[in-house]
């Protein structure tokens, strides 16, 4: 018997190379001994049974300046095999070989793992994902639970804690988004395991139920989160930035379908506009959705500007200058333009809207939106009711309710350039820049389209009157609705429910 003098520990089999039938008899005695292998690679057995792989080296100096004699553990048999261990063995011989203390390398490793098992990709998500919206999750989240999990972007001041470049609306499709498609997916694994092709097999899923575009959207927002990750080191590569052209191209967006297609004269036009009013407002519906489809014609606001009109948006309506304020949150663009100081949109109103506008305090003057919805006074008009009252006018496909600013740029735009070359000028009419304006179109330059949104207001009333004269200056007034039936009666004409 021989006896290691560093460890005290009895050792059996010097020089001789271990095989699996010597570890598999190796039985715990009185006393903990090993059994050495090559290259210093030897089996430790405690006086338990546990059998460890171990080896012994020297690596740095001590505080006396001599060798520092260290062991590395690899693991322990039989979980880990003879096979195993000399590989391990080798790792550590050529760590030492360039420098690198084997232990030392074990613990960064391990923690690099833990980071890697903590760091998974809804982790990371989350993260980038607070950066851009400004919202708490902790908060929404704890919202949610009050609500069986549900929650609006119209109440995000509950969470949002800081200003972002998102909005809130595009927020909360960016959350659910991820929620419904790539959290089941790949959420629990680490970012750094997630490559290509699995990413692409989840968007691929997305493809198959014919969600083409969504897809697109959700391989832009994990490109998104990766380039998060690199930025802050936690992964090294983004996959997704590489899938583009393995995914189908997105359809082409559709133009909004508007009654004046096909038509080639701007007379033609008109008149489509015109019938197209009066064949609505003869159906039987409540009378505040005729008003809201005649305000929307009238003044070719965006049909979420109109269903969310409220009473104390409108100023002087008995002075010389009614009009519509609609604040800038509640406008089309980025979070910039909502907050964007005198940003709001000015609308100027016709006689024809101020008649609109008068019967429609008849009905819902007593709150705090012009168009409520049916169910309830205090939420906006369904966005689905302007939509289905064209329907049931016999339009639909052909009109719906976004296409009155088609209608109202195309003619209002062909009526100016007329007049214009009727003067002896050549080109495009200066009207047309103002007619942009009254659209809302956000301008390039923001410095500019803050003050053009409050500027060219004459112009802009001139041009709003001469639309409404156009498309229902001698229709009746819309007090004519107020007290009319809203269905068809049981025996009646079959006809859609009333929204």
């Amino acid at each position: 018997m021989v006896f290691d003098m560093v460890s005290g520990l009895s050792i059996h089999g010097i020089g001789f190379m271990l095989n699996d039938a010597k570890v598999k008899a190796a039985k715990p005695r009185d006393k903990a001994y090993k059994i050495a292998d090559s290259g210093s690679l030897y089996l430790n057995v405690s006086t338990t049974g546990v059998r460890s792989w171990r080896m012994n080296y020297t690596f740095g100096r001590n505080p006396a300046g001599k060798p520092q004699q260290k062991t590395q553990t690899f693991g322990t048999y039989p979980a880990m095999t003879l096979v195993q261990a000399r590989a391990k063995r080798d790792e550590a011989k050529a760590m030492l070989g360039e420098g690198r203390d084997p232990a030392v390398e074990k613990v960064v490793a391990a923690k690099a793992r833990a980071m890697e098992a903590e760091n998974t990709f809804r982790t990371v998500a989350e993260r980038w994902f607070e950066l851009s919206s400004g919202w708490s999750l902790e908060k929404l989240n704890a919202y949610r639970e009050e609500r069986d999990g549900k929650f609006s972007h119209r109440t995000a001041r509950h969470w949002t804690v800081s200003h972002a470049p998102w909005s809130s609306v595009h927020s909360a499709d960016v959350l659910m988004s991820l929620e419904r498609d790539i959290y089941p997916e790949i959420g629990n694994l680490p970012i750094t395991a997630i490559k290509a092709p699995k990413l692409l097999d989840v968007l691929q899923k997305v493809e198959k139920r014919g969600a083409i575009e969504t897809a697109q959207r959700l391989r832009q927002r994990c490109e998104g989160v990766f380039a998060y990750g690199i930025g802050v080191g936690l992964c090294e590569a983004n996959p997704a930035a590489g899938l583009r052209a393995n995914l189908k191209d997105r359809p082409k967006a559709r133009k909004q379908p508007s009654i004046i297609d096909g038509k080639r004269t701007v007379e033609d036009q008109i008149v489509a506009v015109r019938q197209m009013l009066v064949d609505c407002e003869a159906e039987r519906c409540r009378a505040s959705t005729k008003f809201a489809l005649r305000f929307i014609a009238l003044t070719a606001a965006r049909p979420n500007e109109v269903h969310g009109a409220r009473w104390d948006e409108l100023h002087d309506l008995d002075g010389a200058d009614p009009r519509w304020v609609i604040p800038a949150a509640r406008m089309k663009g980025d979070e910039d333009r909502k907050t964007e100081e005198d940003g709001d949109h000015i609308v100027p109103l016709s006689r024809q809207a101020l008649d609109v506008l008068d019967a429609a305090r008849q009905v819902t003057g007593g709150f705090p939106l012009i168009f409520p919805s049916e169910r309830n006074p205090f939420k906006p008009m369904s966005e689905n009711t302007l939509r289905a009252l064209l329907i049931r006018g016999g339009y639909g496909g052909r009109h719906v309710p976004h296409g009155f600013r088609a209608a109202f740029s195309t003619i209002m735009n062909e009526r100016a350039d007329r007049g214009w070359r009727a003067t002896g000028h050549s080109g495009a009419s200066p009207d047309r820049a103002i007619i942009d304006l009254m659209l809302a179109h956000v301008q390039g330059n923001k410095v500019e389209g803050a003050y053009n949104r409050a500027s060219y207001l004459d112009r802009r009333r001139e041009l709003a009157e001469e639309w409404a004269e156009l498309i229902v200056g001698d229709f009746w007034s819309p007090e004519i609705h107020l007290g009319q039936p809203m269905r068809h009666a049981a025996n009646g004409p079959v006809r859609g429910v009333d929204r």
